[in-house]
């Protein structure tokens, strides 16, 4: 399966505090907030949420895609990604702009305070779908994830056009997004991802039911955190999947990414919909244990252990004669 990954590729700037947000916010005076907090590190690491999602991907040992848009200060970035199985001939530079940056303090309940810089990634609406995938001889799945707003209306209208099955993943711009342009962006996916949290809020924005929604997308696939995934079919009983162990939670950033790019390695090897959420939920727990989205480091063995601990020996069956973790 030939897969197809758009939208923000950026440095995250991720930082830890030492306590709660909770206990320096005052509900009653929230339209005056102003605080800062002393956070006790900083590390500066790769991201985004298509850069992470195709890291994931290439490290379990397919070749996708990276489509979207970087800044002159890409080099080190993009050869990082090469090394890692992703192809990213697609990436475009821009003259003028610096790569996207990601800005995230977590505290220790692991809750998060994020801003983002959008710089070269404003510039994903030049982007085209069609002639990329032509030059690739097609895509079997396109995966449109957050980035330009416009960009992300772009590409979700050229893969309906074109008849290009694709993914709608739009995440954090559902938070600003109004109602018309999420309806827009979702309408006719094969997959619709989001979190628990999102899953709400695109209903309330779109004013479509839940049943409304798998009207119009394949498959709905709902994160939940701790509590594992639901998967959802018009017609059919609801999927869920536990997540795997973890030894420790270190940092969350990046842990959806790598349940989406876990799901979609399991559907180019054809598994059925609870085992690509399973081998989601393996590599998201890689991510949770680490600093930094693609901080982490995948080997066969480790992994198949941790699939059978969760999942048991089926799962391993399944995953093992596709799986192969590429370590540069």
């Amino acid at each position: 399966m030939k897969i197809a990954v758009t939208g923000s590729i950026a440095t995250d700037h991720l930082m830890t505090f030492d306590g709660r947000f909770a206990d320096s916010l005052v509900v009653e005076q929230l339209d005056k907030i102003s605080v800062s907090f002393l956070v006790n590190d900083l590390q500066i690491r790769r991201g985004g949420v298509a850069g992470n999602i195709a890291f994931g991907l290439g490290n379990l040992g397919l070749r996708p895609v990276l489509i979207g848009c970087v800044g002159a200060d890409f080099a080190d970035y993009g050869s990082w990604l090469e090394r890692h199985g992703v192809d990213i001939s697609e990436v475009r530079t821009s003259e003028t702009h610096h790569t996207a940056r990601f800005v995230c303090t977590t505290d220790r309940d692991m809750a998060q305070m994020a801003s983002f810089y959008p710089g070269a990634m404003s510039e994903g609406r030049e982007v085209e779908i069609g002639p990329i995938s032509e030059r690739h001889d097609g895509f079997d799945l396109v995966l449109i994830g957050a980035h330009d707003p416009e960009g992300m209306r772009r590409n979700t209208e050229e893969c309906r056009r074109r008849g290009l099955p694709f993914v709608a993943d739009p995440s954090q711009q559902l938070a600003f997004a109004d109602g018309p342009f999420i309806r827009e962006i979702i309408d006719g996916a094969d997959y619709l991802f989001t979190n628990e949290y999102e899953s709400h809020l695109t209903e309330q924005k779109t004013g479509w039911s839940g049943e409304e929604i798998l009207e119009r997308v394949g498959v709905r696939v709902v994160t939940k955190g701790k509590d594992g995934a639901t998967i959802l079919r018009k017609g059919e009983e609801p999927i869920h999947v536990d997540v795997a162990a973890i030894s420790g939670a270190v940092d969350p950033t990046g842990v959806g990414d790598a349940f989406r790019a876990g799901f979609l390695a399991g559907l180019s090897w054809e598994l059925d919909l609870a085992r690509c959420a399973q081998v989601g939920s393996v590599l998201a727990a890689h991510v949770i244990e680490t600093v930094g989205t693609q901080e982490y480091v995948l080997r066969q063995e480790t992994f198949l252990e941790r699939l059978r601990a969760a999942y048991g020996d089926d799962a391993v069956a399944d995953v093992q004669a596709h799986l192969s973790c590429r370590r540069p």
